[in-house]
């Protein structure tokens, strides 16, 4: 018996795969409206603009306000435009850093400095960061032009006396180091407008000496074990941001009302309990930013909102957690926390600042994502 071949029309079968192109294209379309409605298109369009921005560069205040991320072409063009201003801008800064004035190290095979810097006395900047230097030579005083010091995240446990012989200098920036005091001999430096000792984790202290910094306008003390403010930097006359936070202060001197030109006060992660009155004498702050937890009393004025004062208190959910590591890498993941915690609140900061007034409420919210 041979075998059974069934035949078709062509006509027959072009007309029901027509029938299926057109009820899949139909399905397609249809796929596509209900896609354009989701909000889940919408969270992915907004979050492929803001990779597309971040990887321009752009601050993010320049597409997000208030939490909503503005996503229209006609802010696409502006800032593309800003960003390529911006970019002429650092392309100007990156020059100037690489001028014969400036010196810049970074990376973990760097465990002490060049010998060829101390002959290099024409320097006006140093920018060293992530290496594994411990000590900053005595023969910084030959630097009698530097004006500023940008040391962050390296191994220093300590500054020498020999920096008071800086008279020019402007900025000093030695966070996150292993720093457990600060020399007296800093107060001689009395043109230093910025002072950064954040993220030491062992500061106690600053030596009264400190009170001769007439000039500090900025000063973050912040991720240290103080538990008061200390008195030198209720003499810096002129100081304009105070970061004190994630210390162990449990309340506040009376005589704070000193800092008469203080705009930004941050006071979050401290125990305190309640903020004196005095505060409401500081006429020209106007950002205040404390940990509520523990907070029982404080000057009912510094809520009201007819005052240009943005209050901010925030209310900690701290979640305990068994360590198992090592001292060294207990410490060592700490100061890795504080760092990102700075960071965050940085930018938080800096939005509250363009807002019109303070959120209700603020949940802090930690996440990765794979762009």
């Amino acid at each position: 018996m041979g075998h059974k071949v069934v035949v078709f029309d062509i006509s027959v079968v072009r007309a029901l795969w027509e029938t299926r192109v057109k009820k899949h294209k139909a399905w397609q379309k249809k796929e596509a409206e209900r896609l354009e409605k989701s909000a889940l298109e919408k969270i992915k369009e907004e979050w492929n603009f803001v990779a597309e921005c971040r990887r321009k560069g752009i601050p993010q205040a320049a597409y997000c306000k208030n939490g909503f991320v503005d996503t229209g072409v006609r802010l696409l063009d502006k800032i593309a435009r800003n960003s390529l201003t911006r970019q002429s801008s650092l392309s100007k800064e990156g020059h100037k850093r690489s001028s014969e004035f400036v010196f810049e190290l970074s990376g973990e095979h760097w465990k002490e400095l060049p010998d060829s810097l101390k002959e290099q006395t024409h320097l006006k900047e140093w920018h060293i960061s992530n290496t594994l230097i411990q000590i900053i030579p005595t023969y910084i005083e030959l630097f009698r032009a530097m004006r500023i010091l940008d040391l962050p995240k390296n191994q220093i446990s300590r500054l020498p006396a020999e920096i008071g012989r800086l008279k020019n200098l402007k900025e000093l920036n030695v966070s996150f180091n292993h720093l457990k005091s600060i020399p007296p001999e800093l107060g001689d430096c009395e043109n230093l407008e910025r002072l950064d000792c954040s993220g030491n984790l062992e500061l106690t202290e600053l030596p009264f000496e400190l009170s001769n910094l007439k000039q500090a306008s900025f000063v973050d003390i912040s991720a240290n074990k103080f538990s008061s403010v200390p008195v030198c930097v209720l003499r810096m006359s002129n100081l304009q941001w105070l970061d004190i936070s994630n210390n162990n202060l449990n309340d506040l001197p009376q005589d704070i009302d000193r800092l008469e030109e203080l705009q930004t006060f941050l006071l979050y992660k401290n125990k305190l309990t309640y903020l004196p009155y005095a505060l409401l004498n500081l006429k020209k702050l106007t950002l205040l930013v404390v940990s509520g937890d523990h907070l029982v009393e404080l000057p009912t004025a510094l809520c009201d909102s007819s005052t240009p004062l943005k209050f901010v208190s925030l209310m900690d959910n701290p979640i305990e957690n068994t360590q198992c590591q090592d001292g060294d890498e207990l410490i060592e993941s700490e100061r890795d926390r504080q760092h990102f915690d700075k960071e965050f609140m940085k930018a938080y900061i800096e939005d509250l600042k363009e807002r019109e007034s303070v959120p209700s409420y603020t949940t802090k919210v930690s996440f990765s994502l794979q762009l």
